[in-house]
């Protein structure tokens, strides 16, 4: 049977241990010393060492050969151990060994003496899931063991574990392995095993590990099932990540505000293999070097890249102010922070690009490079709030469709008194649907999905209304007006409005911000009517 590399290679010595030079230290001078302690505790995050640091030392307090506190693993103990056949030394798994009847147990067979090793040595991996009556159960044993006996305590959430228990034991925190000894270990493996491990590759597998060297010889394992010269784009294929080329040209769009392109090389990943989650950890971390290069000299140290990266990083950082770096960081660690509930990653992911991008209007989206701008009769635009009319002047019904206006609000009605009208309605007055609740929105909405799986579920929970002859569609989400001009979402948008009116209708987005969803009807000007002018006067006579 094949053995994973992350078990085939476990270090089997102190000295083999990576990125933890302060606990095997110390461990190695206990054993050396005979300073043995009855109970530890090892915490820290996955694959950090701390299960093979408990065998070693294990191995180490039972070696009848062990050098400089190292076991020799060749006696015939450190075999036993090895293989787990030697029942002196017992691992159990806390998370499916957790009640109080396990612990009795434990606590019953400890008061035998062990067989052929020195020491009873119990291994109890993720201990904090114990229950509380384990917990106590566990306690007095803990505290007072047989002299035979020695207790190695592991977990990842050493803030669940009862004070009482942390008390009695002697604690060493595990760090997460750094980037350059993993990329140490990876190099020293795959030439053991006759792979070509790249340098570029060997980087990428150490970033998306997280100081995690399990992770990082699972990934190494998966990469060798793929091809036997491993670059950055078999990591990227085996791991699901995008390479550092694409956050580069990320990085690239977002510092030119071209928002375009960074939503179809988003569109271009997620339609591959890329998981959008990781993706945005990936342009996470990127904005964190750019930041990182922008503010340090001689950053070598506190980015792990290769050298043509590292420059890369410098360029990019001087195209980029700070302020708009830690924009990004803060829009993508907002996203980090939402997308956990949310049933679309990939919108999630859309809207922080547009706002990395700097758009904050429809007038961007107007002024973007788009081929097919031109072409497209069909637009979606946020409702124009109607002019005051004077006192004066009669107001004259609006017979066709109201141009964008290209000033700001308080001049719109100039820029539209000067707008030439439309030479024909894409609705005509005999087939106007009557102001009020739209009633066939639902079957509208009903017809996205047969062009649009994902407009149809941005806009399920939206309500729409007719004024003026125009659709215009209620909501509570800020960012839909941008993710909406998408050429792709406003044609499939046109589409369905047209298959179930059977005409083209143009429509308006409008954010409720929770407001009632129903259209406010203006207020009369009563204090200027000839009514109201005579009852003043007769109120007047009257005093």
């Amino acid at each position: 049977m094949y053995l994973a590399l992350y078990r085939k290679w476990r270090p089997s010595t102190f000295d083999e241990v990576y990125g933890q030079p302060h606990i095997t230290e110390t461990l190695k001078k206990e054993v050396a010393s005979g300073k043995i302690s009855h109970a530890y505790l090892f915490t820290g995050s996955r694959g950090t060492g701390k299960t093979s640091c408990a065998k070693i030392l294990a191995k180490a307090v039972n070696c009848p050969n062990a050098v400089d506190g190292n076991p020799c693993n060749e006696c015939e103990i450190c075999r036993g151990i090895d293989n787990g056949s030697l029942t002196d030394v017992v691992e159990m798994d806390a998370a499916s060994n957790n009640g109080v009847e396990e612990i009795r147990t434990l606590r019953d067979e400890i008061v035998y003496a062990p067989t052929v090793a020195k020491y009873r040595v119990y291994i109890i991996d993720e201990v904090h899931m114990l229950s509380s009556s384990a917990f106590n159960a566990f306690l007095k044993t803990l505290e007072e063991p047989p002299e035979h006996a020695i207790f190695i305590l592991a977990t990842t959430d050493v803030h669940k574990v009862l004070p009482t228990i942390l008390s009695r034991c002697q604690r060493f925190d595990f760090r997460r392995v750094s980037a350059s000894d993993i990329i140490k270990r990876l190099k020293y493996v795959a030439e053991k095993e006759n792979v070509t491990l790249t340098d570029d590759a060997a980087n990428l597998i150490a970033g998306v590990a997280d100081g995690g060297m399990r992770d990082a010889l699972s990934l190494l394992d998966r990469c060798f099932a793929i091809s036997d010269n491993i670059d950055s784009g078999v990591v990227s294929s085996a791991a699901g990540v995008t390479s550092n080329e694409n956050l580069f040209r990320f990085s690239g769009f977002i510092a030119g505000g071209d928002f375009k392109s960074a939503l179809l090389l988003v569109s271009e990943l997620y339609s591959g293999y890329c998981d959008i989650s990781v993706l945005a950890n990936r342009l996470l971390d990127h904005f964190r070097n750019i930041m990182v290069a922008k503010s340090v000299n001689n950053c070598s140290d506190l980015i792990i890249c290769s050298e043509e990266e590292l420059t890369a990083y410098k360029n990019r950082a001087k195209e980029i102010s700070m302020s708009k770096i830690l924009e990004c960081i803060e829009i993508l660690s907002q996203f980090n922070y939402s997308v956990r509930e949310a049933s679309n990653k990939r919108i999630l992911l859309e809207t922080a690009i547009i706002k990395m991008c700097g758009v904050k209007d429809t007038a961007a989206y107007a002024a973007a490079p788009a081929e097919s701008q031109e072409k497209q009769t069909f637009q979606i635009k946020p409702e124009a709030k109607p002019a005051p009319v004077p006192d004066s002047q009669p107001a004259k019904e609006q017979t066709g469709p109201r141009t964008a206006p290209s000033q700001d609000a308080g001049n719109a009605p100039a820029a539209e008194a000067q707008a030439p009208a439309p030479a024909e309605s894409s609705l005509s007055d005999e087939a106007s649907y009557p102001d009020g609740p739209f009633s066939l929105w639902p079957e509208i909405k009903e017809q996205l999905k047969k062009y649009d799986m994902a407009l149809f579920a941005v806009l399920s929970s939206t309500d729409a209304i007719i004024k003026n002859g125009k659709i215009v569609i209620f909501t509570n989400n800020p960012g839909l007006k941008e993710y909406i001009l998408k050429n792709n979402y406003a044609s499939a948008l046109k589409n369905a409005i047209t298959d179930i009116t059977g005409r083209e209708m143009k429509a308006a987005i409008s954010v409720t911000g929770g407001e009632q969803k129903t259209e406010e009807k203006p207020q009369e000007n009563t204090d200027s009517s000839p009514l109201s002018n005579l009852l003043s006067k007769i109120k007047e006579f009257n005093e």
